[in-house]
């Protein structure tokens, strides 16, 4: 099976995020020797952020899913915080994370980096 027929990973942000070059550096490094494309979406209204399902600046659609979501969660422009095993929170999910979403998504064709 081809990865990239079965795995599509979206990011969206609002304009001038200062957490996407966080987010970009952790994907790049989660998909190292992955051929998985990522889409960037920046979303400029409330309207937008509720079509594409954004929760918070950045969000991370795994086939259109958040795999990142917590009950409740409401479309946002806002800046997200997601928090780690260790009890930190910052701008991005972990590199860690990443790797463990996109093997159980089936995206790990190649050597897992989590």
């Amino acid at each position: 099976m081809n990865q990239s027929e079965t795995t599509r990973v979206t990011v969206l942000t609002v304009p001038d995020c200062p957490n996407a070059p966080l987010v970009r550096e952790r994907i790049t490094e989660a998909l190292q020797g992955r051929a998985v494309p990522v889409e960037w979406i920046e979303a400029h209204d409330a309207d937008e952020a509720i079509r594409q399902g954004m929760t918070g600046s950045p969000t991370l659609l795994l086939d259109g899913v958040d795999p990142f979501a917590h009950d409740g969660a409401v479309p946002s422009l806002s800046c997200r915080l997601y928090r780690h095993a260790d009890g930190t929170a910052d701008g991005a999910p972990t590199v860690a994370d990443l790797c463990r979403i996109l093997t159980a998504s089936g995206s790990s064709e190649t050597t897992s980096l989590g």
